[in-house]
């Protein structure tokens, strides 16, 4: 294994992790925007107002895009097991 092959191995995993955490981080960071400005206009303050719409718009990305983000991180399990014999040898 050189270290070329952990690179590209690495950089691959880093990679799919943006990717499939992009849909979830993107929609509770702007439902926390909204709800932000949501505070700063009328001046409610709450905690549970800051946080159960965030909870519930991550669920709601989790439900939507929970498939493709399981068949994608099977995937990419998938070809790195199927590639140990390459690597190693």
């Amino acid at each position: 294994m050189t270290a070329q092959m952990v690179l590209t191995i690495g950089s691959d995993a880093l990679t799919l992790l943006l990717m499939i955490a992009m849909p979830v981080l993107g929609v509770v960071m702007g439902v926390g925007l909204l709800v932000s400005i949501f505070q700063a206009v009328t001046q409610i303050h709450e905690a549970t107002l800051a946080f159960v719409p965030k909870l519930i718009a991550a669920m709601v990305v989790f439900a939507m895009a929970g498939p493709w983000m399981v068949s994608t991180l099977v995937d990419y399990i998938r070809r790195t097991i199927e590639s140990i014999p390459s690597v190693i040898g």
